[in-house]
């Protein structure tokens, strides 16, 4: 009676304590606000509801066995007078064989569906955004506006943006967790990410991977504007600020990818034209690392020249 009790007291004290936790947190790739985010969200769900296929009955029966034939209990026995069962063996080897292959086929569908370098359809102009991760800071670099920040990105809601992604020097990763998919940062190439924002907000941008000391204030801001009209309004008042991004030689580069932490908001009202190409190219063997993103990258400055 005492035991029965206390084991009251215990799961509704542990019910309570989660129903605490989880209304104190919000995850945001539970909470997407793209559409590759809402895919990957439902990806995520799948996958977890067919692994709850094995797991909740697996410790439904352990609670279960373990109660039923608990010392204490001497009414209850487990002495079984058999060494195989086809049945049973039928059964742990099948479901999981189906729950893996039904979950391997969607994961394999969807990874390629989401692959990061895939353009996005939609009716809508893209735009790009160049991006170069620093020790310990974000640039982002835009090609067509001729303007650059420092830990803060602004695009148009509803309006594909393909990020190209370099580092200064060591492996890093850009991630918006609301937008979804996290892509690799890697010096001497160029990696890709397509995304949308479905909703006009402010959201959090990390780095994904270690990277030293200055690693825990890499973080950006994403800020999506409500309209393109606005957006545009914002590189304008960008272009009117003071500061300017001059590469009269490489060393200016080196001076601002030199490590500082915790580096706030700062904007340049010009950029030169072609750094995102020698940021990439500053590395021997730049251009066999990512063929094709530099032979865009290439035939791009072509076409401006």
């Amino acid at each position: 009676m005492e035991a029965s009790r206390y084991k009251s007291i215990l799961s509704r004290g542990g019910l309570l304590s989660a129903i605490l936790l989880m209304s104190g947190c919000s995850s945001a790739l539970l909470d997407p606000k793209g559409i590759i985010g809402i895919q990957e969200k439902e990806l995520i769900i799948t996958a977890l509801l067919l692994m709850l296929i094995v797991v909740i009955p697996v410790i439904l029966m352990t609670v279960y066995f373990s109660y039923k034939y608990r010392t204490s209990n001497t009414e209850e026995k487990y002495e079984p007078e058999w060494a195989h069962s086809t049945k049973i063996e039928i059964v742990v080897w099948a479901v999981p064989i189906i729950i893996i292959v039904i979950l391997g086929t969607i994961t394999w569908r969807s990874t390629h569906e989401l692959e990061q370098s895939k353009p996005l359809v939609s009716d809508v102009e893209p735009m790009t955004i160049e991006v170069v991760s620093l020790d310990w800071k974000w640039l982002f670099i835009y090609p067509e506006q001729h303007i650059a920040t420092i830990n803060y990105v602004a695009f148009p809601k509803d309006v594909p943006v393909q990020f190209k992604i370099t580092s200064d020097n060591i492996m890093n990763s850009f991630f918006i967790p609301r937008l979804g998919s996290q892509i690799y940062a890697m010096p001497g190439m160029m990696t890709q990410v397509h995304l949308i924002a479905n909703e006009a907000n402010d959201y959090k941008g990390i780095s994904a991977s270690y990277s030293g000391g200055g690693f825990s204030g890499m973080k950006f801001t994403a800020h999506v504007t409500e309209t393109r009209d606005e957006f545009n309004q914002w590189v304008q008042s960008v272009k009117a600020k003071d500061g300017a991004l001059t590469m009269h030689d490489f060393s200016d580069y080196q001076a601002l990818a030199k490590p500082s932490e915790n580096v706030p908001v700062t904007y340049y009202s010009q950029v030169p034209e072609h750094l995102f190409a020698d940021v990439v190219k500053q590395y021997k063997g730049a251009l066999n690392s990512h063929e094709n993103g530099m032979d865009e990258m290439h035939h791009t400055d072509m076409a401006k020249d």
